[in-house]
């Protein structure tokens, strides 16, 4: 029973984050991107602030460490990822599809930061292979033209690339401090100081609060991805985090695409292009290369001897 439930809340997970590309390419109809970022968190913010009080002993981050902690969620995980992500996704060429793909990149960044910046990791020569077959796909999916870079969209494509390497930054900082901050109490004051952020980001672009238009549509892209991709999908993946481990959760970047294509076809007449399925492949093929030891031992685990290791 416990096995269909973890499956069925993985699926629901990559439905809710994979539709939230679709969301914010529709959202993005009416209102400025980086304040849209910011108003999604203002709400996400509070709805997980209220969980943290409800779930934890540890509401508020204390000493310098747990703010640090705090810092890096902000400005890399949530205000340079999302700013990036709803910048670039303003471009009509780039798809929910296309922009779910770069960010499945995440987890291959990542890696390779890690091997970069914690002394105790180590990048071999195959896992080398793995980041560049990422960083090939990543070019594959933006159609780069060496006679024009900029054409096609593919500026767009690359700040979503570097949303995703922000992201995958900030994951490696915080392991580098330490810090016992309930998770939940990290995201909660991330998501706030980061919307904080990008309110002045906003502000600095020029972007005006009277250009938002307020009708069914705008409130229903603000409110999914608010309460159900923001406060719902990050319940769910500490939930599984802990049941299943970071090797299956990573996963749900991989599945997460589908959804964002099969949304933007319902929903926005989108339709993925043989250089999306070809940059996915690559991209998840470099996870594969990267991942591979930790695969192994996950795969030993559940289905041969139950040894459990870390990668």
């Amino acid at each position: 029973m416990t096995r269909y439930r973890n499956v069925g809340l993985f699926v629901v997970l990559a439905a809710v984050w994979g539709s939230a590309f679709m969301a914010i390419k529709a959202g993005l109809e009416f209102f400025p991107p980086v304040l849209f970022a910011a108003l999604r968190y203002d709400v996400a913010g509070v709805v997980m602030l209220a969980y943290a009080l409800y779930a934890t002993d540890s509401p508020l981050p204390r000493g310098r460490a747990e703010w640090t902690e705090v810092a890096i969620g902000a400005v890399f995980l949530i205000a340079a990822y999302h700013a990036l992500l709803f910048i670039g996704e303003t471009d009509p060429t780039v798809t929910s599809a296309a922009a779910a793909v770069t960010v499945s990149l995440s987890p291959v960044l990542t890696t390779g930061f890690a091997r970069l910046l914690l002394p105790s990791e180590r990048l071999t020569p195959l896992g080398v292979v793995g980041l560049l077959l990422g960083l090939v796909g990543v070019a594959v999916l933006s159609e780069l033209d060496p006679s024009n870079l900029l054409a096609g969209g593919t500026v767009a494509k690359l700040l979503i690339f570097g949303a995703a390497a922000a992201f995958a930054l900030g994951s490696v900082l915080t392991r580098r401090v330490d810090s016992e901050l309930p998770i939940e109490t990290m995201e909660a004051w991330s998501m706030l100081l980061g919307a904080g952020l990008m309110h002045v980001a906003s502000v600095g672009l020029g972007e005006r609060p009277g250009a938002v238009v307020l009708n069914v549509q705008s409130v229903a892209a603000l409110a999914y991805l608010s309460l159900a991709a923001s406060a719902l999908g990050f319940l769910i993946y500490f939930d599984l985090l802990a049941r299943l481990g970071p090797i299956e959760i990573n996963l749900v970047s991989y599945v997460a695409p589908v959804f964002a294509a099969l949304s933007g076809w319902a929903f926005l007449s989108e339709v993925p292009t043989p250089s999306t399925v070809g940059g996915f492949a690559l991209i998840f093929l470099g996870f594969v290369l990267l991942k591979r030891g930790a695969i192994r031992r996950e795969l030993r685990y559940r289905f041969g001897d139950g040894a459990r290791a870390t990668d």
